[in-house]
């Protein structure tokens, strides 16, 4: 096609034309046909090929896509991966702080103890007299405990503790003896006789003891407090109130109480950490009514026995007596068995304390140290 003109095919009039003319034109129409088919392939190859090429192109874009969100991905799981481990970190390090922190406080412990003049120095102070004889060196570690047992007493029975010890032997050595009621309670049977049995008494004492002491956490010891005409709830409110306050260093008080035979009084705050800064400071002056008063703090120490041994002791002058029937009053009872026993001519002796208890009845004995 060279021009414009080719493009269209000009149909003249057959009966102008000639037989070799029509095929003429016939020929040319058909290489017409066929450029224009040729044309037709070129362009649907072109629009193929711009169809395959605009779908890799939208593929590639949703390739991109894909890997810009695979990378925010794995760059959010490498950032949660990072927090994790800080966390892990942060929280292996705090474990380690409370390790040390527990190891410091038992260090520090050990050095009060092991170190006499802070033991002396945190102790309250408390004016004592000295009576008695100085021990060996040796024995200045020994502690030295006063016995006092309680034991069960029977119904029926009675403790009778002579003044010598030789005579609550040969009670017990004759083991049965006939103790006569001659009282006037008993009209028809004035000489009513019964029979008791006498056994030696033991009981359990210590032989060996260990005590673990610990300091309270939360409890302090305050002593040197001033003696004034207040009661002692009183001066417990006092003290309570001014501890309770964070200005004065301390805190919410738990509970109060005054020591046994004693002017202390132990604080206990409801919070740990408090009691140690107080026992540091050692004194600090408490307003009580119209004055100000110095008084001492120290560390409240716990005692908790870890290991106690006992051994069989045999009491020297006391002996048991058993099967006592309920025929008299108590008072009747144990005047009848003091007569008794306290006759030589029937073995007896001086009769230093005697106990009775009713049958049906039960009694509590207390034994303490033998110091005549």
């Amino acid at each position: 096609m060279d021009s414009e003109e080719e493009s269209f095919v000009r149909l003249q009039d057959d009966s102008l034309q000639s037989p070799e003319q029509l095929r003429q034109e016939i020929e040319r129409c058909k290489e017409l046909y066929s450029a224009l088919e040729k044309d037709n392939a070129k362009l649907q190859t072109a629009k193929e090929a711009a169809e395959q090429r605009a779908q890799e192109l939208k593929k590639g874009g949703e390739l991109h896509e894909i890997l810009e969100q695979q990378l925010s991905l794995n760059g959010d799981e490498e950032r949660m991966h990072q927090i994790f481990a800080i966390k892990e970190e942060n929280n292996r390090l705090r474990q380690e702080k409370q390790v040390l922190k527990n190891k410091l406080e038992e260090l520090k412990k050990r050095e009060l103890w092991n170190n006499p003049v802070m033991v002396l120095s945190a102790l309250p102070e408390k004016k004592m007299i000295f009576k008695g004889l100085t021990a060996n060196k040796e024995d200045m570690n020994k502690l030295i405990l006063t016995p006092l047992i309680h034991s069960p007493l029977p119904g029926g029975s009675a403790l009778i503790t002579f003044e010598e010890a030789e005579v609550a032997q040969r009670i017990t050595e004759m083991r049965e003896h006939t103790v006569e009621l001659s009282c006037g309670q008993l009209e028809e049977l004035d000489q009513c006789r019964v029979r008791v049995q006498a056994v030696p008494v033991d009981i359990l004492l210590p032989s060996a003891l260990e005590m673990r002491l610990t300091q309270s956490s939360r409890s302090i010891l305050v002593s040197d407090l001033p003696s004034l005409d207040i009661s002692k709830e009183a001066l417990l409110d006092k003290l309570e109130l001014f501890f309770s306050k964070t200005k004065n260093g301390g805190s919410e008080v738990e509970s109060r109480e005054f020591l046994e035979d004693s002017d202390q009084v132990v604080l206990t705050f409801t919070q740990d950490g408090v009691a140690e800064p107080l026992i540091e400071r050692g004194h600090t002056q408490v307003p009580i009514g119209k004055g100000k008063y110095k008084v001492k703090i120290s560390p409240c120490m716990n005692g908790d026995i870890s290991n106690l041994q006992l051994q069989p002791s045999r009491c020297p002058r006391t002996v048991l007596l058993m099967g006592i029937p309920d025929v008299l009053s108590v008072e009747s009872m144990r005047d009848a068995l003091e007569i008794h026993f306290q006759k030589a001519s029937r073995g007896g002796g001086e009769v230093d304390a005697l106990a009775y208890v009713p049958a049906g009845q039960t009694g509590v004995a207390v034994f303490e140290e033998d110091t005549g």
